[in-house]
């Protein structure tokens, strides 16, 4: 009988993702000492230590990151296989992941989620966030079922898209930034000198995106168009914000519109999904989003 079952696999998982038996415990709805216990009990069936213990952190062994390098893949076959079966018995996907452009805050989709979780279908939601190229990433590489993206997708095709609005950008800084005093329209020469203020790329493998920043440029990049909004407000930085966002900023004098040589053209936005995919909830979920999404669920600045 095999000693290395699919529950112990994703056990083990939780524990590297975590840190620690005691957040892989929270994570997994258990008792903390029956995380500590099943480790070791798994440890002495396969003769083998799978974590070095470092206080209450813990790493994996060389043993144990080869476990786990071959055991994320069966845990991701076997979740496949359980949403084909299901798939095959009901029309429902096991579960669904949903992966929107970090723009667009998850709460504003509640009302679309609470109606599917009224339909009580029975497929599992896992929503997700990315940057830039990393929606469409998620979706190619697997890791997303259905994604509201930014911009065109990667080359090579194998998905459908249908879009979902348009967001104009205006180049703003705080009315205390030095750009605020210079003479329009900006030019190239004008910017490089300041910290351009961008939201960091979320794509692991896909090239980063950046717009209108400058080789060599100083930068402050953070994880959010929120944080951004945030630090050209306060002075840090330039760079094109979404103009639904930040109207409100713009009329109180927060924040001061520039011209600028070389404008940021408008950006589309697309619900995409692999060609071929199919599924009642991946069906519900696609007709439910085929409507104006942006700017329509962006935030606004008080």
């Amino acid at each position: 009988m095999l000693k290395l079952t699919l529950e112990a696999i994703e056990l083990v998982d939780a524990i590297d993702r975590h840190g620690s038996f005691a957040a892989a415990a929270t994570r997994l709805n258990r008792v903390p000492s029956t995380v500590s216990y099943a480790v070791a009990r798994l440890e002495e069936q396969l003769g083998l230590r799978l974590f070095e213990r470092q206080g209450p952190r813990v790493e994996l062994s060389a043993a144990g990151r080869e476990m786990l390098d071959e055991g994320r893949w069966l845990l991701g076959a076997a979740a496949t296989l359980e949403s084909r079966m299901r798939q095959v018995a009901t029309g429902y996907e096991s579960e669904l992941r949903l992966v929107h452009d970090s723009l667009i805050p998850t709460e504003a989709l509640i009302d679309d989620l609470r109606d599917f979780e009224a339909l009580r279908c029975g497929t599992r939601l896992r929503l997700g966030c990315e940057a830039l190229s990393g929606s469409w990433e998620a979706l190619r590489d697997g890791r997303a079922d259905l994604v509201i993206a930014a911009g065109e997708g990667p080359a090579g095709g194998g998905y459908q898209v249908h879009p979902v609005g348009t967001l104009d950008f205006v180049f703003c800084v705080a009315p205390q930034h030095p750009l605020a005093r210079a003479r329009p329209p900006l030019r190239r020469a004008d910017l490089v000198a300041h910290n351009a203020v961008v939201v960091g790329d979320t794509a692991r493998s896909l090239s980063d995106r950046t717009v209108g920043l400058m080789a060599g440029q100083p930068r402050i990049t953070v994880p959010s168009m929120t944080a951004k909004i945030a630090c050209q407000r306060s002075g840090l930085g330039h760079g094109f914000l979404p103009r639904a966002c930040v109207e409100a900023d713009l009329a109180r004098g927060s924040l001061v519109a520039l011209e600028i040589e070389e404008a940021r053209p408008p950006e589309v936005f697309y619900l995409a999904w692999k060609t071929g995919a199919e599924g009642r909830a991946l069906e519900w979920w696609r007709e439910r989003l085929r409507r104006p999404l942006v700017p329509a669920l962006l935030p606004r600045s008080a």
